[in-house]
């Protein structure tokens, strides 16, 4: 027979857990989002639940179950790795007429824990006739479909106000977070760089306003004055406004300038973190930013002016003495003013470089060399914005793992 769906509403209610194992360590976060307060009775528990318990978040009976712990529980969680006791804890809990979830046997079990998930307000939950891998599937299409826009839930919730100020990633659309591609499905204008994940821009409805602010390196490009007058502009006309970054709106995005804008002519604004380029185009090439016992730090640096300019704020002398990774950002076409800087303040010639362009994407290519050679080679190769810049030891770490794998992968 079919099961009755109820969302339960737990804040403050005491909801008992028996067994500190996996299964327990994956569902007392979603109790305690829930507001629940959760006491475990098991003798031993997972070092993440171990971790809630530190906290404070949660009690911990630390023995075996015992006849008398259902008392003063909402609902039971029976999640042993033994079936007579999980029996038993089932046993009490329905002489008590207190609701139980049998982890063990779902045909034992009085309540069944559905497969769940949220977008915004709105929660999913599955059962599947109480097969969890089959639940779990389902609810990953519906959520998917939601988060995508697949499935349009704008009628159905409060619109967003105001302005978002979202991180689109380092540029594959699917490394943009969820919570902004969730903002971006719900937009009535959308204001783009060029370096945002462009192919999420075909997704938009029809009747989204799309402005292109083209922020291109060296050439055209919305001026930081016209976009923070329009993202106002947009909003005082009741529209949802989308600023959509690549990389992180605070990492050289000037998403501090346009907060500021908002918050002056008394705009709501919504701050999306993204995924910067600065670590992720390097994971992408298979380079870390630290390595145990090789780079302890790493610094992210934009030469969107050169060494030496009146207009820079980088310390060029400290940056070579360090011994940490170098990040360079819009760095490529003044290579050459770079390496010969870090090399006049004492940074080896031979300290590896690799320059990665199109990191994330289809079109990805990279260069190694050193600081005597990068110029000469990134001029040979024809490399040209977008591109990072990595310096550092790391690199050579990167190059380990690229021969290991050659020679393991058949």
């Amino acid at each position: 027979m079919a099961p009755y769906l109820l969302g339960l509403r737990l804040e403050g209610r005491r909801i008992l857990v028996v067994g500190g194992g996996r299964v327990a360590q994956r569902r007392v976060p979603a109790l305690l989002d829930a507001g629940a307060r959760v006491t475990i009775v098991s003798p031993s528990v997972t070092p993440a639940l171990d971790d809630l318990i530190a906290a404070g978040r949660v009690e911990w009976v630390r023995r075996p179950y015992q006849v008398g712990d259902c008392d003063g529980a909402w609902l039971v969680h029976a999640c042993t790795d033994r079936r007579e006791v999980n029996a038993a804890v089932a046993a009490e809990a329905e002489a008590k007429r207190i609701w139980c979830v049998r982890a063990d046997d779902r045909e034992a079990s009085a309540a069944w824990t559905p497969a769940t998930g949220r977008v915004g307000e709105v929660s999913v939950a599955v059962t599947a006739g109480g097969d969890p891998r089959r639940a779990a599937g389902i609810r990953d299409v519906v959520v998917g479909a939601l988060r995508d826009g697949t499935i349009d839930a704008r009628r159905h919730r409060a619109k967003p106000v105001g302005v978002a100020l979202v991180g689109g990633g380092p540029g594959d659309p699917g490394l943009i977070t969820v919570w902004g591609r969730q903002l971006l499905a719900q937009a009535d204008v959308v204001i783009a760089d060029r370096l945002a994940p462009r192919a999420l821009l075909d997704e938009l409805a029809p009747d989204v306003e799309l402005i292109d602010a083209a922020k291109v390196p060296y050439g055209r490009a919305l001026p930081q004055e016209k976009i923070n007058e329009l993202l106002v502009d947009r909003a005082r006309k009741g529209k949802f406004v989308v600023r959509l970054k690549g990389g992180d709106p605070f990492v050289f995005g000037r998403g501090a300038e346009e907060l500021l804008a908002c918050a002056r002519a008394g705009i709501p604004v919504t701050v999306v973190p993204g995924v910067t380029s600065a670590v992720a185009v390097p994971a992408a090439a298979g380079v870390p930013v630290t390595h145990r016992g090789l780079a302890q730090d790493f610094h992210v640096i934009s030469v969107h002016v050169p060494p030496g300019d009146p207009r820079s704020t980088v310390d060029w002398a400290g940056l070579a003495r360090s011994k940490g990774t170098l990040i360079l950002l819009m760095g490529v076409e003044r290579i050459s003013q770079v390496a010969d800087t870090l090399r006049q303040y004492g940074r080896s010639p031979d300290t590896p470089v690799m320059v990665v362009q199109d990191g994330t994407l289809p079109t990805q290519r990279s260069v190694r060399a050193t600081l005597s050679t990068v110029a000469e080679r990134v001029a040979a190769v024809g490399i040209r914005p977008p591109a990072v810049v990595i310096v550092g030891d790391v690199v050579n770490v990167g190059q380990e793992i690229e021969s290991v794998r050659a020679e393991r992968v058949p």
